[in-house]
């Protein structure tokens, strides 16, 4: 009898201590501050206007709950949390029942999170598993419960889970799937989009419709089981195919989101904004982010790249400013958010020369130095024999000039440049100009076999554009926080890290890959859209066995565009139009109403005719092309190189 004593008082002692602790735990959480819903982790974003193109978390837009269809919230409270609006936070008894099902089925089989819970982790939580996680889970979810309705929470929840598909939030998601806002979803819908968050990547309508449609049986049920709908309600549904949309709206701009995306990681990269301020949100962004040429470039990725297996990504900066004015890092964001504009890096090919051949020019050589094109085999300093080719193994085979060797392409003279002047001069021009990727001293650097991002690749290329002025790019122009704070501004800082001369030579020799005149033992590169500008740029392609790159500028515009395949699958001869085009309609699109400027020749530098093909002086139009020369050097027009085999 004393032992059944002691037992039954240990208990009750037990018993009154966790009712304590978890009153004590109530009023910590009541004490706590309040965690901010609508701004938690909420940003807006403008545009280069200031006006705002979205109003969201970093995924979704916000609907208020008096604005999603009733079907639709039932469904989510009767398969996610049927006590939603019983209990406190945690269902205490679906707790201890996923625990039995756990012991004796030997492995996890069951959960027990509360719509709370997962709002919680949704907003304010990474997804780790850890003890301390789960204990600041517990917290939060505690602070939410004291702090606000079932209906603020639901709220809160229904406008931040995934709805597969790069859809985020009810209203996203609505849209996306049936074209609807969310108050006027039909029951079988409201059920689908139920369904969903479940498995985002197998239940949504557009990746498996009959998965889709088993699993809003399985939401159907439980609604019978809850008394949401009757049985009659649930044998008539699905007898007829539903019709999904599955596209997003005109204003929703689907390559828009790599835009976004981007920008909220630029957001997250400021170091002087702490992550507490961007976790509690309410944070104004304005980016450089221009509308109009966003809505051009997608407009013709869509056009050549429509039904295509292709991928494009795509970077247009005003060299002004080094703002980005459209982005896109990929042809569907909804059916990939990897955003290979920021975060893939391909070989560059012949898009590299242009930093070559500026570091030529800074070394002595001019725009009509001449090497021999023909067929050449090196002895690297390890021994290995390197024999670059040209395209299609076509080569001149007598000497031609560096203008010529850009307008053309020439893989060989770019070799024989980069070994006469050494490997590392290619290298720090690159690091000069800013590109940051860290690139190898190797002979065939000059072809561009290393890796680097399009982003990358595209500042080296505003240094360009600016006459030789390094500054920062980005997508963010200014950060506030919600009373109006300035938190960020961009540097608009130039620093002047080439000199003046030797770039404007360059960008006009750029130009000659659309010139007709430099036709010879092959084409000019970009000939082919020549017909499409109606203004002068300075263009470089770039081609490998499994990319096609394009990249110029002019002083209102640089532009790069990549376009192949994901998995490094060679590529036929005709894709390289596409990246072409793209870059051709898109920055003409853009500039259609600008007017029409050039760099001003600097006072130390001269132009000279010249026959476009021999680099010789000429009285002949017909084949004649303005060199351009630094005062003193245009007097040595036959400068012939003879490289002898050079130790890489």
């Amino acid at each position: 009898m004393r032992v059944v004593n002691f037992l039954f008082k240990m208990g009750l002692f037990i018993f009154c201590s966790i009712i304590v602790i978890i009153l004590g735990l109530y009023i910590y959480a009541f004490v706590s501050p309040k965690l901010e819903l609508k701004t938690a982790g909420q940003y807006y974003i403008y545009d280069n206007d200031d006006l705002l193109v979205y109003q969201g978390s970093s995924t979704s837009e916000w609907v208020d709950l008096e604005d999603i269809n009733y079907n639709l919230i039932d469904a989510v409270v009767s398969v996610e949390d049927k006590n939603f609006y019983n209990h406190h936070g945690f269902d205490y008894l679906r707790i201890a029942k996923a625990m039995y099902q756990n012991i004796r089925n030997g492995r996890i089989t069951q959960g027990a999170s509360t719509i709370s819970q997962q709002y919680i982790k949704n907003t304010f939580l990474d997804f780790s598993t850890t003890w301390s996680r789960k204990i600041e889970e517990a917290f939060l979810t505690l602070e939410l419960e004291v702090h606000y309705s079932k209906d603020e929470i639901l709220e809160g929840y229904l406008n931040t889970i995934n709805y597969g598909q790069g859809n985020f939030g009810i209203g996203n998601a609505s849209r996306y799937y049936f074209n609807k806002e969310p108050i006027d979803l039909t029951l079988e819908e409201a059920l689908i989009l139920a369904g969903i968050p479940n498995s985002p990547e197998n239940y949504n309508p557009i990746a498996n419709y009959d998965l889709s449609i088993k699993r809003a049986l399985v939401v159907a049920k439980s609604m019978v089981d809850n008394g949401y709908i009757t049985k009659e309600e649930y044998d008539g549904l699905f007898k007829n195919k539903l019709e999904i949309y599955g596209k997003m709206s005109e204003e929703n701009l689907d390559m828009l989101m790599y835009y976004q995306d981007a920008v909220i990681q630029e957001l997250r990269n400021i170091k002087t904004i702490p992550e507490e301020l961007i976790q509690n949100g309410g944070i104004k962004i304005y980016t450089y982010l221009d509308l109009e040429a966003q809505k051009d470039l997608e407009e013709n990725i869509k056009n050549y790249l429509n039904g295509s297996s292709l991928e494009s990504a795509s970077v247009v900066i005003n060299p002004k400013t080094g703002g980005i004015m459209a982005l896109s890092g990929g042809v569907s964001y909804t059916k990939s958010q990897y955003n290979r504009a920021t975060m893939a890096k391909r070989q560059v090919g012949s898009a590299m020369k242009p930093f070559l051949y500026y570091g030529a020019l800074e070394e002595g050589m001019t725009s009509a130095s001449t090497f021999n094109s023909q067929f050449t085999s090196f002895t690297l300093s390890n021994g290995q024999v390197y024999a670059p080719k040209n395209y299609g193994s076509i080569y001149a085979n007598k000497e031609i000039t560096m203008a010529e060797a850009i307008a053309v392409s020439d893989n060989v003279y770019a070799v024989k440049t980069n070994m006469f002047l050494g490997a590392d001069k290619l290298v720090e021009t690159a690091k000069k100009v800013g590109i940051k990727e860290e690139l190898s001293p190797v002979a065939s650097l000059a072809l561009g076999t290393e890796e680097m991002s399009v982003l990358d690749l595209a500042r080296g290329y505003t240094t360009l554009a600016t006459g030789g002025y390094k500054q920062s790019i980005g997508f963010i122009k200014k950060v506030e926080d919600s009373e109006g704070n300035i938190l960020y501004q961009k540097d608009d800082y130039k620093e002047l890290v080439l000199n003046s001369n030797y770039t404007y030579i360059l960008t006009e020799m750029l130009t000659g890959t659309t010139n007709s005149q430099f036709k010879d033992y092959a084409n000019p590169t970009a000939l082919t859209i020549a017909s499409k500008l109606s203004r002068k740029y300075a263009i470089k392609t770039g081609t490998t066995d499994t990319d096609f790159w394009i990249a110029g500028y002019n002083p209102d515009i640089v532009m790069v565009t990549w376009v192949g395949m994901d998995d490094n699958s060679n590529l036929s001869a005709n894709d390289s139009y596409i990246s072409k085009n793209i870059w051709a309609d898109t920055v003409e699109d853009i500039l259609d109403d600008s007017e029409d400027v050039w760099y001003d020749a600097p006072l130390n530098v001269v132009g000279v005719v010249l026959d476009a093909v021999s680099g010789k002086p000429t009285n002949s139009g017909n084949n004649a092309a303005l060199f351009y020369f630094v005062k003193g050097t245009e007097d040595v027009i036959d400068t012939n190189y003879v490289l002898e085999e050079k130790e890489e």
